[in-house]
């Protein structure tokens, strides 16, 4: 409340109170011929809460107290016998005023307690005093008493002003603790709590809070505190981007890149995470490409003594990248891993006794984990950065694929692998890996998983091919059960998408063209879609749209809840890579087709002849053979 405005009103409560109330003598009965007197003083003053403590301590002074002894009688006005009536005839705004003092609607409980305290020996006193005066004459009481009630306003006031400039939340709590109440807020609430207070201000754009709600929403996850001057500018300038991205992808609006080594080279595995994309070639050549960074020096990485000096040099087999490290496996059984950062030389590298069938990268922490034959090997890198075994097993049968479960860290790595129709777990905790899923007969296609369930695809054959199809199971990692078991298709899963895909989805690719959605509480299907008549080779999903690669070249874009195909880009190709990046403005140079920007010194499959067309808003292209 302003300073004008609370002037205002308690002038306006001060008239309010004087013209209500004209001043009445305290009337007293020291005998009993005063109680008819008495009465009627008792009637008019039942309209009163508080009684002036200066005023009537002039009127008993210390000369007539010690005259007349304290008398408690009934006789004495302002006394506690009849509190109840009075409350019902007390004014609607003493009532009001009295339940704000009383801290019914006030933070402030310990510093209205203490005033409670003072009131009630300042009460008893008057009383005292009040009981003394009644033994002197009527000529020697006081002639008008002061009302209380401008008291009342003035500590009304008070407490109001205390309530206004110091908040609760800020004398009661430490900022510390204050600060985690808020970090159950988002970030609407955060602004609406900054509107309250300057302290609360304080407290809602912490930099700390902003930190944590731009990592968990999945920006920034390596950063710092102190890494930003403002974390809620750049959770802003994030979810902008972010906005602009995901308009980007429904309207295909961005650049298109094509990473290609070298011509002649055979291709034989991709892989990418983040901003970088690893391929090995038959040459063997390892290639890296940091998509933020083209003219980083880890992009060429250098292979292994052993197989670098073999002539003919082995080709890759798999390849394998995250966020810190990239891995290569090669035909002569050659394990090689290396820093994104700097490239160069292996940091890790071994022989293993046979080729290698399977390879694994964590997609979050540093663990490599690969099988050759039936024989696995679990690698790790402590805190000091050096590698070492930390698991060695052998499975009954060829392990044919293997996955790392994410989320686990360094310290506790978990694998889950395929060999024929049984699904095992590795934990190096254990001294063998345990059997997760085996049905005789019916072989696991294709192996996915999360941070808490394992999805695999299994193939009927035979008469059970008839009696529903193939079908999705996914198990649960915490109890090893089945949790849910999805799909009804003759053709085979190819694949499956469980750690990307939203929560309680799965997102899986069969053979017979059709892109399926999964809802795995109700284990039913959310979209089936129709996208290669090659069948499906790989597929991909997140919050809103699932991407999907097919045999025979194409790429689409599908948005999830519509069920409806965005675009499909074909790379005709074989051998190249195309990168796709949506997050350039619309509006920047190179959001210009491929086929615009041909400068004539291509391949011959590039080269066009290039006119503008009547009316000159169309663009017309041939191509030279034809």
């Amino acid at each position: 409340m302003a300073e004008d405005e609370l002037a205002a009103f308690r002038e306006c409560w001060k008239e309010e109170l004087t013209s209500n109330k004209e001043d009445q003598p305290l009337v007293c009965a020291p005998s009993p011929s005063l109680d008819v007197s008495v009465q009627a003083g008792q009637n008019d003053f039942k309209n009163r809460y508080f009684e002036d403590l200066n005023n009537l301590n002039k009127a008993c002074s210390p000369s007539q107290s010690e005259e007349g002894g304290c008398i408690e009688d009934e006789a004495c006005v302002g006394g506690g016998g009849n509190a109840a009536a009075e409350s019902e005839d007390q004014p609607e705004y003493v009532a009001i005023a009295r339940s704000l003092l009383d801290g019914r609607t006030s933070p402030l409980l310990d510093r209205i307690q203490e005033e409670r305290t003072r009131r009630k020996r300042q009460y008893q006193n008057m009383t005292n005093a009040c009981s003394a005066s009644l033994q002197q004459p009527q000529q020697q009481q006081p002639k008008r008493k002061v009302k209380k009630d401008e008291e009342l306003l003035e500590l009304l006031i008070q407490d109001l002003n205390e309530v206004n400039d110091i908040p609760f939340f800020d004398i009661e709590l430490p900022y510390e603790l204050a600060l985690k109440i808020f970090q159950y807020l988002n970030s609407t609430e955060l602004g609406r709590c900054a509107q309250v207070s300057r302290a609360w201000r304080v407290l809602a754009e912490d930099s700390v809070l902003w930190f944590k709600m731009c990592t968990g929403e999945g920006y920034h996850q390596d950063a710092s505190v102190s890494d930003s001057p403002c974390w809620k500018s750049t959770l802003r300038d994030c979810r902008n981007s972010a906005k602009t991205v995901r308009s980007n992808w429904k309207n295909r609006v961005g650049s298109i890149s094509q990473l290609q080594f070298e011509l002649g080279k055979v291709l034989c595995d991709v892989s990418s995470c983040d901003n970088f994309v690893l391929a090995g070639y038959t040459s063997g050549d390892v290639r890296l490409w940091d998509t933020l960074n083209w003219d980083s020096t880890a992009s060429y990485l250098k292979i292994n003594s052993l197989s670098a000096n073999s002539e003919p040099r082995p080709y890759v087999r798999y390849v394998q990248v995250n966020s810190t490290v990239a891995a290569a496996t090669y035909e002569d059984g050659c394990v090689d891993l290396w820093s994104t950062e700097t490239g160069g030389e292996p940091l890790l590298h071994y022989q293993s006794t046979g080729r290698i069938q399977a390879l694994a990268l964590s997609p979050d922490s540093p663990v490599l984990c690969s099988a050759a034959g039936p024989d696995i090997r679990l690698d790790c890198a402590d805190d000091r950065g050096y590698w070492r075994t930390v698991c060695q097993a052998r499975l009954p049968k060829t392990v044919e694929s293997l996955v790392l479960v994410p989320g686990r860290g360094q310290q506790c790595p978990l694998a889950a692998l395929v060999a024929e129709e049984a699904v095992y777990l590795l934990d190096p905790r254990e001294e063998q890996p345990r059997t997760l899923h085996s049905v005789y007969g019916h072989p696991v296609t294709c192996l996915d998983a999360s941070d808490s369930h394992v999805a695999l695809g299994v193939k009927r054959t035979g008469w059970a091919m008839y009696d529903g199809g193939n079908k999705i199971h996914v198990y649960s990692l915490e109890t090893g059960k089945p949790v849910a078991c999805v799909g009804d298709s003759l053709g085979d899963f190819t694949c499956i998408n469980l750690r990307d895909s939203p929560p309680h989805l799965l997102v899986c690719g069969n053979k017979d063209r059709r892109v399926r959605v999964f809802d795995l509480r109700a284990g039913s299907s959310v979209a089936s879609l129709y996208a290669h008549h090659l069948g499906v080779t790989s597929v991909q999903a997140d919050d809103w749209k699932i991407v999907s690669g097919g045999g025979e070249g194409l790429v689409c874009v599908w948005e999830m809840r519509m069920g409806a195909k965005l675009w499909e880009m074909h790379n005709r190709h074989r051998g190249v890579i195309c990168h796709y990046d949506f997050s350039e403005d619309a509006l920047s140079q190179d959001h210009i087709l491929p086929i615009c920007r041909s400068d004539y010194i291509e391949s011959s499959g590039y080269n066009y002849n290039i006119g503008l067309a009547v009316p000159y808003d169309r663009l017309a292209g041939s191509h030279p053979s034809h």
